[in-house]
């Protein structure tokens, strides 16, 4: 049972003081895009999980890997007995990048494994599920565009027409850990006066509903850039030579260190992202389109 599972941008993320139980409340909004993962699902003496692909060395392969314990948790619900299962994941998401690729395979073995135990849980069931799992484990099942509220866990669809945006993905020589960047943004609030409760971009939203890519572009924000930046500085000149070359905007994806960049057009991504590649300023680059369907069944091969 193979599942195909998308990356996630967040459009906006506004980020509220920690909480007590060391979470910081979110209003992000989603959006997935076609770089996808595969996740496999097979029966198994016990369960185990196979990573191949990119930054496959980086993924834990114990009982810390996202989608094992994805596993653990459906079989509490879903009563599928003692059966173990292996998981293989072939990986195309960035592995600590800012585009939730673990979320992402997370929320992909839960659908392989509902099928595969004919478990029979309905979306919004799955959905429950994968809100215990991770914070962006439930929107990767929903996949679109969507408004997270609490950790990012709880969702509602954007109320907007599917107009195909065009993004280049900038992918950086290096990793930023999660925790990290929330603890540096800490630090850097620390001097300054009290959060604020965050609220979802009114500009955005409305950008969003005209379908309109240049208001898009100038509405992206995410909180968590300024502490990206302050642990990866070289960001900056990647963020710059982005507009420089013609992007419509251009972002920090979630925690990075992946830069995202909105393009007016097919074309226009084509070239912002030759160019991108010949300056210097990233790893390597990505042309993927949003939003995209999120975690589904790959049909069997006949």
């Amino acid at each position: 049972m193979t599942v195909r599972v998308p990356a996630k941008l967040n459009l906006q993320l506004a980020v509220g003081p920690p909480r007590a139980d060391g979470y910081h409340d979110l209003v992000t909004v989603f959006h997935a895009v076609s770089l996808f993962d595969e996740v496999t699902a097979e029966p198994a003496g016990r369960d185990g999980v196979t990573v191949t692909g990119e930054g496959a060395d980086r993924v834990p392969a114990d009982q810390d890997n996202l989608a094992l314990r994805a596993v653990a948790a459906l079989r509490a619900v879903a009563d599928a007995g003692p059966a173990g299962v292996h998981i293989t994941i072939a990986k195309r998401i960035p592995v600590a990048a800012g585009l939730a690729g673990g979320s992402a395979d997370a929320a992909a073995a839960l659908v392989a494994c509902n099928e595969l135990w004919n478990a029979g849980l309905s979306q919004p069931e799955l959905l429950e599920v994968a809100a215990r799992v991770g914070s962006d484990v439930a929107f990767a099942l929903l996949g679109g565009t969507a408004v997270g509220r609490g950790r990012g866990e709880r969702l509602t669809s954007a109320l907007a027409p599917a107009t195909q945006y065009h993004w280049v993905l900038a992918f950086a020589d290096g990793h930023l850990a999660t925790p990290e960047v929330y603890g540096a943004l800490d630090r850097l609030r620390a001097e300054g006066p009290p959060q604020a409760v965050p609220n979802l971009d009114a500009a955005l939203m409305s950008a969003l509903r005209a379908g309109d890519a240049g208001l898009v572009g100038r509405a992206l924000s995410n909180d968590l850039q300024p502490a990206a930046l302050s642990l990866f500085p070289r960001l900056r000149k990647t963020l710059a030579a982005g507009l420089e070359l013609g992007a419509l905007g251009a972002l920090v994806a979630g925690s990075g260190p992946t830069c995202v960049f909105l393009a007016s057009s097919a074309d226009r991504a084509l070239s912002l992202a030759v160019a991108m590649s010949g300056a210097g300023v990233c790893r390597s680059v990505a042309r993927v389109t949003g939003p995209a369907p999120g975690a589904a069944i790959v049909p069997a091969a006949r």
